[in-house]
């Protein structure tokens, strides 16, 4: 008899713990934020004004291909790449906020699959060797609803990163 209870017990449990309005209003949320991002983004891209060299993927990022770099390259979630870079913010009034990464003379290494979802979208656009690309992040493909206190980060932050491609390793 115990046993049932405990089973009718944690059924109830569960099936209270599942809850659809949670995931309605957490995509509502979501997609609010998508069309604040759209904005600012938009509003940059027309204080720069360069149509030719913007390439929209059809998940929400924006590229702007400044050098398409001199050897193709297999990108996957494995593949290692050698990158310099600038990561800004983008304000809500579409102008460029302070740098807040950027590297010197060290340009450091990542595994593809291992770095923001933006990251992951755009440097395959490039070759390797040379190869200079803007890429223009809603916030969902940076860091989300999360603020990245240890560099300056709100929540919500639209990015802007200007990434170098040195070398492509698999």
């Amino acid at each position: 008899m115990n046993r049932i209870l405990f089973i009718l017990l944690l059924f109830i449990a569960c099936l209270s713990a599942c809850s659809k309005s949670t995931g309605l209003v957490d995509q509502a949320k979501i997609n609010a934020q998508g069309v604040i991002d759209a904005n600012i983004i938009n509003k940059y891209l027309k204080s720069i004004d360069s149509p030719e060299r913007r390439v929209d993927d059809t998940s929400g990022v924006c590229f702007l291909i400044d050098t398409p770099g001199t050897v193709a390259a297999l990108f996957t979630n494995s593949t290692q790449v050698t990158v310099g870079y600038t990561g800004r913010q983008l304000t809500a009034s579409g102008t460029l906020g302070p740098v807040f990464a950027q590297t010197n003379l060290f340009h450091p290494s990542f595994v593809l699959g291992s770095v923001i979802l933006g990251w992951q979208l755009g440097i395959p656009a490039l070759k390797k060797q040379g190869g200079t690309i803007t890429l223009l992040l809603p916030s969902r493909y940076a860091y989300g609803p999360y603020p990245q206190t240890d560099i300056g980060l709100p929540a919500n932050a639209v990015l802007v990163f200007r990434i170098t491609l040195y070398n492509v390793t698999n």
